[in-house]
């Protein structure tokens, strides 16, 4: 494969350490179901997914990585990787939130009302509203009682991710769809529309994390990636 046409989904904010190479139309995955662990298997998964497509890392174009909500170490593990492997090979990152994806895998061109929502654990929750495949305002966070409160007005056809069950009864008629295999093919998809001066990708938090140091930086976080949660 020649002419930097590849593409590296990588999906770690999630159960599972997950990464799809798409060379082309040749597809080479590795998903591995996980609650930890991220950051020791990532690196095998990539280089065992490209040797698949038999590509070398430097014939990446495009890497796709999950911003979250989600895990807050497996996101930023994730996001850590695709920005060290992008400043190595010369590829484009890519940030992708689950919403966006999740929702693009149930319907990228229906007509369909979809409802993506993250259950962020506490009693709250994240969620984001689409139309036609599109989202149609921010990511909206709130507690329980708000998120059905919002799926009550909204009426979706179809209600997925991790907090579909909560909302259902109040969306009534939407079809509900829990979290299944990661969204690698959507990431991609989103990832290539994404303009050219996206900027890189940050994590995307259910809530800020509760280590501080002085100054109000993640103590958890890489140097690379010490952003400040959404």
């Amino acid at each position: 494969m020649s002419g930097r046409a590849a593409v590296l989904a990588v999906h770690t904010s999630g159960p599972y350490c997950a990464v799809r190479v798409d060379a082309g139309g040749r597809i080479a995955e590795r998903i591995t179901p996980m609650a930890r662990g991220h950051a020791e298997a990532l690196a095998a998964h990539v280089t065992s997914a490209l040797n698949d497509a038999s590509l070398q890392p430097t014939e990446l174009a495009l890497i796709a990585v999950a911003t979250g909500p989600g895990s807050f170490a497996g996101t930023r593990v994730g996001v850590a990787f695709a920005r060290g492997l992008a400043l190595a090979t010369g590829a484009r990152a890519v940030g992708v939130l689950d919403l966006d994806a999740i929702a693009h895998m149930r319907g990228p061109q229906s007509q369909a009302r979809v409802l993506a929502i993250h259950d962020a654990k506490r009693g709250d929750a994240l969620w984001r509203e689409y139309v036609n495949g599109a989202a149609i305002g921010p990511v909206q966070r709130g507690d329980i009682a708000a998120a059905q409160h919002a799926a009550s007005l909204f009426r979706p056809d179809l209600i997925c991710g991790s907090g579909a069950r909560l909302v259902a009864e109040a969306a009534r008629e939407g079809e509900v769809i829990e979290p299944g295999a990661p969204p690698l093919a959507a990431m991609i998809a989103l990832a290539r529309r994404a303009p050219k001066d996206a900027p890189r990708p940050t994590p995307f938090y259910a809530r800020p994390p509760d280590a501080k140091l002085p100054g109000g930086v993640d103590r958890a976080l890489p140097a690379s990636v010490q952003d400040k949660p959404s």
